[in-house]
């Protein structure tokens, strides 16, 4: 049995489909079915069901498939080390991001790779929820973003710096001299809110009084943070988010929400007793020390 075998089998057992995982692969369908009957032959028993239109996992292939991705998975860290034994930073790094850190991240993105060409960076911006079952599944190294209300027992949450909640409004908004916005304030000015499931609207929803959320003018809801700016910018609507959200953006105003219990620690979330890159220490290095990073701590002390 070759490693080789293996990644071909699971990659089949997740695309039940003999074309798109031999292109996945960049093999022919024939290496691809090759390679497969000399693994059922090797271990005498029968992994896919097959026929002219579909494929399906046996139930022996339904078994050898957790293996199989253990197997792969182990060899890939097993690699890993090594290369970070030979104090080489090479292979990539898949880091896990909210909206809200996107613009945090651009500073130490350009940094790590002028100092370490040879890695490369897959970055994934998608809500919590999302990224916590890919660092689960360990689609991706490390997560960052708020701490959730609820931590996973298996993930450990390192804070890199403290924020809260502020309404967000364009520079030219009536009440962007203010130095707080009051919740009666807030409950009668027009919002483009994060949408539902976003950690900010979420944590706005956990804080906020239920007899001023209901108040609320809510006019437009959105999950995705840049499009949303960009309401906020051209017109007198005000949103709810982080006040690290808009650090460096042109033209609007993070204003503190005058709000018990409204911070949000901003967090490098890992899983615990797992093997840690070099190459992702030294990011998570580089982010903590980023001029982005220090206006953050500054800011709140």
């Amino acid at each position: 049995m070759e490693l080789r075998q293996l990644k071909y089998f699971a990659k089949l057992a997740e695309t039940l489909n003999f074309s798109e995982a031999s292109k996945a692969l960049f093999i022919t369908q024939s290496t691809l079915s090759q390679q497969i009957k000399q693994l059922e032959q090797e271990l005498d028993i029968q992994l896919l069901q097959r026929n002219s239109h579909t494929v399906a996992l046996t139930e022996a292939g339904e078994e050898l498939l957790p293996c199989a991705m253990e197997v792969l998975q182990n060899a890939k860290l097993c690699m890993e080390k090594m290369n970070d034994l030979k104090q080489l930073l090479t292979g990539s790094l898949n880091i896990g991001v909210t909206y809200t850190f996107s613009p945090i991240l651009t500073e130490t993105l350009l940094a790590f790779m002028k100092s370490y060409p040879e890695v490369t960076l897959n970055i994934f911006y998608k809500p919590m929820d999302e990224l916590m079952e890919m660092l689960h599944n360990r689609e991706v190294d490390f997560v960052l973003a708020f701490k959730p209300s609820r931590p996973a027992a298996d993930v450990e949450s390192h804070v890199l710096f403290q924020n809260y909640l502020s309404a967000v409004m364009s520079i030219d908004h009536p009440m962007a001299n203010k130095d707080k916005i009051t919740l009666d304030e807030l409950s009668k000015m027009p919002l483009a809110l994060p949408s539902h499931g976003l950690q900010a609207r979420s944590t706005f929803e956990k804080v906020l009084p239920f007899n001023i959320y209901s108040k609320l003018k809510i006019k437009i809801q959105l999950n995705e943070v840049n499009i949303l700016l960009k309401l906020i910018r051209k017109s007198k609507m005000v949103t709810v988010l982080a006040a690290a959200t808009v650090h460096n953006e042109i033209g609007v105003k993070a204003i503190p929400i005058d709000l018990p219990d409204n911070e949000m620690a901003g967090c490098v979330h890992t899983l615990k007793d797992s093997y840690h890159k070099r190459s992702m220490k030294e990011f998570i290095r580089m982010l903590s020390e980023s001029v982005a990073v220090r206006e953050q701590f500054n800011a709140w002390i």
